[in-house]
């Protein structure tokens, strides 16, 4: 395709019009979308979304081609559907508002360095006391919460506030204990309270096969940003939820390494140069084949 000069004098006009603003403006709004995708992806919500674009592609036509009755009538619909999606996203609107007044990112430069141990002793008592419970069949919904308070849900328990302990576990949620139906709550580090009862998912398209237990753990991750172990008393397979996702099935091994990447603050510096150093060797090991290759060559 050939462009004229003065083709291309416009578009290099345009493109110096374009400040360093525009592209900051741009990219955060790219960003923002892009998030917002991710996150509707795995969710109900994106249905009514497709549903939206379905009807505004068709009032877009009404125009194009004066379909004056159904262009009038979905020009109302959008006036009240503004209203509507605000109630049917709701959930997700609420999540999201918690979310940028709690990020993650912040609480990470102000975490108390005192309170690590607390969560990494937490991190091993619950994968002693799941890895026992998985092989007796005992049901277990623990919760540990993030950035998003449960104050809401610690009410509707028993106040607890001690360590976490694989024995203290394992006695919460003995079959026979009053409190084993319910979820304990785990915050930095600490057992705040058990028996406390979580809202159940409202995710149509869960496997049949979970009960009660770990639609309450799922429901609870879409609602908050905590952290759920399960264990089912069907099966014993230990399971954790996170975001409104399941991951079943998971080794002692993983369950612990999983906590760990999602509970503790992450060292970027640590991270970058294992990054570096990995890179090094690998460099290192290409080299020493090639070298190795040519030798064989020249003996040849």
């Amino acid at each position: 395709m050939d462009f004229s000069p003065s083709t291309l004098d416009l578009v290099v006009n345009y493109l110096m019009t374009i400040k360093v603003t525009d592209v900051i403006d741009m990219a955060i709004i790219a960003f923002v979308v892009y998030n917002i995708l991710i996150r509707l992806r795995s969710t109900t919500s994106v249905r009514i979304l497709q549903g939206v674009l379905v009807l505004l592609v068709i009032m877009w036509l009404s125009t194009i081609f004066d379909l004056q009755c159904i262009n009038f009538l979905l020009n109302h619909a959008v006036e009240w559907g503004v209203l509507a999606l605000i109630i049917i996203f709701q959930p997700e609107l609420r999540r999201a508002l918690e979310k940028i007044g709690s990020s993650t990112g912040i609480k990470q430069m102000f975490i108390r360095e005192e309170a690590l141990p607390a969560i990494e002793q937490a991190i091993q008592e619950t994968v002693t006391a799941c890895t026992e419970m998985s092989q007796s069949h005992t049901g277990v919904l623990l919760v540990f919460e993030r950035d998003i308070r449960l104050d809401d849900v610690l009410r509707s328990g028993t106040k607890i506030n001690a360590d976490v302990s694989s024995e203290l576990l394992k006695n919460i949620f003995f079959i026979h204990a009053p409190m084993h139906d319910g979820a304990a709550i785990v915050r930095d580090g600490r057992l705040l309270g058990a028996g406390c009862m979580l809202p159940l998912s409202k995710n149509v398209n869960l496997s049949r096969d979970l009960g009660m237990r770990h639609r309450a753990g799922i429901g609870i991750s879409e609602n908050s940003d905590a952290v759920v172990v399960l264990v089912s008393e069907e099966t014993g397979a230990i399971s954790v939820a996170v975001e409104g996702s399941l991951r079943r099935h998971l080794s002692a091994e993983t369950l612990e390494k999983f906590l760990r990447n999602e509970l503790l603050p992450h060292d970027t510096e640590n991270e970058q140069k294992r990054t570096l150093q990995d890179l090094k060797d690998s460099l290192y090991q290409l080299k020493y084949k090639m070298r190795r290759n040519g030798d064989g060559d020249e003996n040849h």
